[in-house]
């Protein structure tokens, strides 16, 4: 880089700075001098505008130096707390055209630029390498909080400004760039391992946690807004880190996310929430017990770790506040008179629900949307009361329809959230009275005036054939199966298709179950040599037996469930049943399934009964069968059927959620465009390539 001057000059005053001259205050910045938080060093480096080219090899040096001689010159540390002052005077001054916008910007491209580079290039997971701790006694520091840390000033600073400032066209480039800057922050945990620690140091996600809960509040009230009103942005500005021909300017931020104001709010909103130390998906129980599923909200270390600086949270207040956001249109604890306990979010549920209806296809929306509905008690309650549950479910059936193409965490996520819905007697009830005028997405065949909760049956049991032959994951189909069985005891005019594809569906895993039973006995296991080999086949197949032993019996609970509590309100179930009843002859003595299939022949021997003394004159068709079921439906009461305690498969916490979340958030963000050199990745696996050196560089800065 060279040497820099004791005074770097910019030239005449007024006057633009030469190449030169910032060639020079940029030597200054990452060189060996430190320059004193005071000097006039700091204001002339934030007001250059930052249009001089630099290659991306430089651009690395750069940073090399500037990582290097930081421990001596605290430079990050104090272009970190010129940001916040920056960013103070901008919540007062009313022009965003100000030079104090151009410092704020820039302290903020800057600072990001060699927060990243250090923090993928840490030797220590102590994070030593940021030289945070600064002189206090230094002049011009008099005035910052003296219990305050560089990290929890910044935080707070950040935090403040955009809780309280509203994105608008003028705004949005420091927004931006703000928003970048908070991903670099909380990027400690990539190159942490899979499961968090107690003594794992995220020295930004734990000062972002201590914020006053007003600030908490704000900002969760900002982008909660920004998520439902979009705020627009000037397509053809010009961002002031840019150059006027739009290209980047020194130390260009290679591989940086888009700046695209409409989703980042939302992305770091998602990563203060589900970012530290929070959501996961663990395992199921048995069909008798609950379906067990978690998320949890929850940012935790270990109380009784003996490191007794380590701070203790209980709490995400981020997550706290979400789920504690109240409609503005109605709160129910202001009616009855119930004091809120500190800042309370409101918003309008109606637009949130709307707008989350419009972005669904956004994998990251879907874990919003999971978030609210498992954490946010008002906001699940007012969804199960909206008439119009399509606006949410179809894109959801939309995506399910469509599971090839999604990921299983997404699939995942849109399974737990219709489990949830599910699990409310209102929700099942009403998806069967609402009914579709078209499905234009579905393709196999047409689909007109169906109901959404017919249309529902259909696209759960599309997906459990989905993951049969393809994903093979226990955990999705019992997914499937448990929203399934929920919904089953309020059924009401289940269309024929969906009828059909249910009995189908117990035909298709009773020829799995069929031929596993076929493989377990085969006697060619018994003469394979290596006795070891055999016996471990064995296992596995006796486990893949009990677990198809216990899908089939939850289809016939299904089945039993609707032909017990709602056979007179759906004729075309009961058809589907006598076309196809072969297909339970054979599990008619199985001790697992005796008791159900008793309930599904006395149904049998009924209708049989009755189609058996009807006079018919020609052959029968589907529509005179029908006819008869329907005729017979009114006479039937139930004789002769057990009644069974309904199925009901519940959304419980597990004790370490974090381990599926933390990663899954992180990869979401990392799939919208912000770059991490893949080696200091230690979160998850993630597949290194050798690449050109111009490329390798571009996942290191």
């Amino acid at each position: 880089m060279g040497a820099a001057p004791s005074t770097p000059r910019l030239g005449a005053a007024g006057a633009p700075p030469s190449p030169s001259a910032a060639e020079q205050m940029f030597a200054a910045l990452v060189g060996e001098k430190a320059y004193p938080i005071s000097s006039e060093f700091w204001k002339q480096l934030l007001e250059l505008p930052l249009t001089l080219q630099w290659p991306r090899d430089r651009v690395l040096q750069a940073c090399h130096a500037f990582a290097e001689n930081n421990h001596q010159t605290k430079h990050l540390a104090k272009i970190l707390i010129h940001l916040v002052w920056c960013l103070q005077e901008c919540s007062s001054t009313t022009s965003v055209y100000s030079v104090v916008y151009r410092r704020a910007i820039n302290a903020a491209y800057i600072s990001s630029i060699f927060l990243k580079f250090i923090i993928e290039n840490a030797k220590t997971d102590s994070w030593q390498e940021l030289y945070l701790d600064i002189d206090r006694s230094e002049k011009g520091l008099e005035n910052f909080p003296a219990e305050n840390t560089v990290e929890y000033f910044l935080m707070r600073g950040v935090l403040d400004y955009i809780g309280s400032v509203d994105v608008s066209p003028e705004s949005c480039y420091l927004h931006h760039e703000l928003l970048n800057l908070m991903l670099v922050l909380m990027s400690t945990q990539l190159c942490s391992g899979p499961s968090p620690e107690p003594k794992d140091v995220h020295p930004f996600i734990d000062a972002a946690m201590l914020q006053d809960s007003s600030i908490v509040a704000s900002v969760v009230q900002k982008f909660l807004l920004n998520f439902v009103t979009r705020p627009k942005i000037p397509l053809n500005g010009s961002h002031p880190v840019f150059s006027d021909d739009g290209r980047p300017g020194v130390l260009q931020r290679v591989g940086s996310a888009a700046a695209n104001i409409f989703l980042l709010p939302y992305y770091t909103f998602n990563y203060l929430l589900g970012g530290a130390k929070c959501i996961s998906i663990m395992a199921k129980g048995s069909h008798r017990n609950s379906c067990v599923f978690l998320t949890n909200n929850v940012y935790t270390m270990d109380s009784n770790t003996n490191d007794k600086d380590a701070p203790v949270f209980h709490d995400n207040p981020y997550c706290k506040a979400l789920n504690s956001a109240k409609d503005i249109q109605y709160d129910r604890a202001d009616v009855e008179g119930n004091a809120q306990d500190g800042p309370v979010v409101r918003l309008s549920f109606a637009s949130l629900f709307d707008a989350l209806g419009r972005c669904l296809n956004d994998e990251s929306s879907v874990l919003f949307l999971y978030s609210l509905v498992h954490g946010n008690c008002d906001f699940q309650e007012y969804v199960l009361v909206r008439t119009d549950l399509d606006t949410l479910l179809m894109p959801i059936l939309e995506m399910l329809y469509n599971a090839s193409r999604k990921t299983s965490n997404q699939i995942y996520m849109l399974l737990i959230i219709l489990l949830i819905l599910s699990q409310d007697s209102t929700f099942n009830a009403s998806v069967h009275k609402l009914v579709l005028p078209a499905v234009p997405w579905y393709h196999e065949r047409l689909m007109h005036q169906t109901s959404l909760g017919s249309l529902m049956v259909v696209i759960l049991i599309r997906t459990i054939k989905y993951n049969l032959s393809k994903l093979r994951d226990v955990y999705l189909h019992t997914n499937c199966l448990a929203i399934l069985a929920n919904m089953a005891p309020h059924v009401h005019r289940l269309s024929a298709y969906a009828s059909q594809r249910l009995v189908s569906l117990f035909d298709m895993l009773s020829r799995k179950y069929a031929k596993l039973a076929e493989l377990k006995n085969d006697k060619s296991l018994k003469v394979i040599s290596d006795q070891m080999e055999a016996d471990n086949i064995a296992d596995d197949m006796s486990t893949e037996l009990h677990i198809y032993t216990d899908f089939l019996r939850i289809v016939l609970e299904i089945i039993n469930a609707i032909l017990t509590y709602a056979l007179p309100r759906n004729p075309e179930v009961v058809y589907a049943v006598l076309h196809r009843q072969e297909v339970f002859e054979p599990f008619k003595n199985h001790p697992r399934f005796n008791e159900l299939l008793e309930n599904i022949y006395t149904v049998l021997d009924f209708f049989n009964s009755r189609m058996d003394m009807q006079q018919l004159d020609g052959e029968w068709s589907v529509d005179k069968v029908l006819e008869v079921i329907n005729k017979t439906c009114r006479s039937w009461r139930g004789e002769g059927m057990k009644m069974f305690t309904q199925l009901r498969f519940t959304y419980e916490q597990e004790s370490h959620p974090e381990e599926f979340f933390i990663p899954y958030a992180w990869r979401l963000v990392l799939s919208r465009g912000f770059s991490f050199n893949p080696g200091a990745i230690n979160l998850f696996p993630v597949e290194i390539h050798l690449e050109h050196p111009e490329h390798q560089m571009n996942s290191q800065i």
